[in-house]
């Protein structure tokens, strides 16, 4: 199915880009028409709003631990701070993106307050790492969104697995995604310690070495520190894992409906900067209620096309957008949240089917010797 047929409500199949000609100048037309109707302008009222809610359910969750004290209820706590994390990293990215104010210092305080203190992810590498992701999603060898790890998002990653483990996770990627996600928060904590120490990258790194480090380990010290002084050891280690995985399940449930399944762009494909974005990004539809669950990354197409804009204008901007990719036969794809989820699930199993069929062979064979 060729992009230009494919409804707009469904995502189309993945590595079906076709090069177009050169339109640079789409783009811009575009960004002069959002820039007049001024949705990039900043919005301190509204981020005031959500710091100042962020932080009311960070610190109440804290004083609910101390109130529980050596109970087995702060598993529920646990649960709710991985909430609370999630919500400040959504701060920490819209900083990054220099959404918030007028200055790039401002954003990065305000990146490092929420990712390194709070949450304990090291804004400069997250930045690093996600600008690169920006500027080629999904493009093979570029993206690092869907670089090589533990799962396959590409069929040449497929084929190089060799190993047996690799295999038997590939096969059955689709039913190990949600699982899966409940380590994503760990590994972000680890590639974060990872970018910081020495003979690191430091392109990869971004950020000040130094200050980066010495910040997460003031989170390190109050996280640990804070659990060992209300809870037993026992119950403070179950009240981390259950805290980290909830993080990161929720973490990755809000990113992987972005772009996965979406068409991907081989490494030696260009294309211009509105296509590139629209067409290898998906929304999902919803009201205020997923705006704020989901911080403003259901709109991933206006995200993606203007990531300095305020996520409280994305909304705004979408109509715009939509209207303007039917004007030049883009496809703009919108699905459910669990719509989103079905389609990532189907393209991870796809790509696990040719491992599984060669399993089924040698089973077969092996049988028959």
């Amino acid at each position: 199915m060729s992009l230009s047929t494919t409804n707009a409500r469904r995502s189309p199949p993945p590595n079906t880009l076709e090069r177009p000609a050169d339109r640079g100048s789409d783009y811009a037309r575009l960004c002069r028409e959002v820039r007049s109707a001024g949705l990039l302008r900043r919005r301190p009222g509204a981020y005031a709003l959500q710091f100042a809610a962020t932080l009311a359910l960070l610190g109440s969750t804290i004083l609910a631990i101390v109130l529980l004290g050596n109970s087995w209820f702060q598993l529920i706590a646990a649960l709710v701070l991985g909430i609370a994390f999630t919500q400040a990293a959504f701060l920490g990215h819209d900083g990054g993106h220099q959404q918030v104010f007028a200055t790039r210092r401002a954003n990065d305080l305000l990146g490092q307050l929420m990712g390194n203190v709070l949450v304990g992810l090291s804004f400069g590498w997250w930045v690093a790492k996600h600008n690169r992701h920006h500027a080629n999603p999904n493009k093979e060898a570029h993206d690092p969104d869907i670089g090589d790890g533990v799962l396959a998002f590409t069929t040449q990653q497929v084929a190089a697995r060799t190993g047996a483990l690799g295999r038997s996770i590939t096969r059955w990627q689709a039913w190990l995604f949600f699982p899966l996600l409940t380590f994503e928060g760990l590994n972000l904590h680890v590639a974060s310690v990872r970018s910081l120490l020495p003979g690191a990258d430091r392109s990869a790194r971004g950020g000040r070495r130094t200050s980066e480090a010495m910040l997460l380990m003031l989170h390190a010290v109050v996280y640990v520190g804070g659990l060992l002084l209300v809870m037993s050891p026992l119950k403070a280690l179950a009240f981390a894992a259950v805290n980290q995985a909830a993080f990161g399940m929720y973490m990755g449930c809000s990113f992987a409906p972005n772009h996965k399944g979406m068409p991907t762009i081989p490494p030696d494909q260009n294309l211009d900067h509105l296509r590139r974005q629209v067409l290898t990004s998906r929304n999902v539809r919803g009201g205020l209620v997923t705006d704020v669950v989901l911080g403003g990354l259901n709109y991933q197409i206006e995200h993606h096309l203007f990531p300095n804009m305020p996520r409280y204008a994305l909304r705004r901007a979408q109509p715009i957008v939509r209207r303007y990719c039917s004007g030049l036969g883009i496809p703009y794809v919108e699905t459910s949240l669990v719509g989103s989820y079905a389609v990532v699930l189907r393209y991870l199993d796809d790509l696990g089917a040719p491992l599984r069929a060669l399993r089924g062979m040698e089973r077969d064979a092996a049988e028959r010797a």
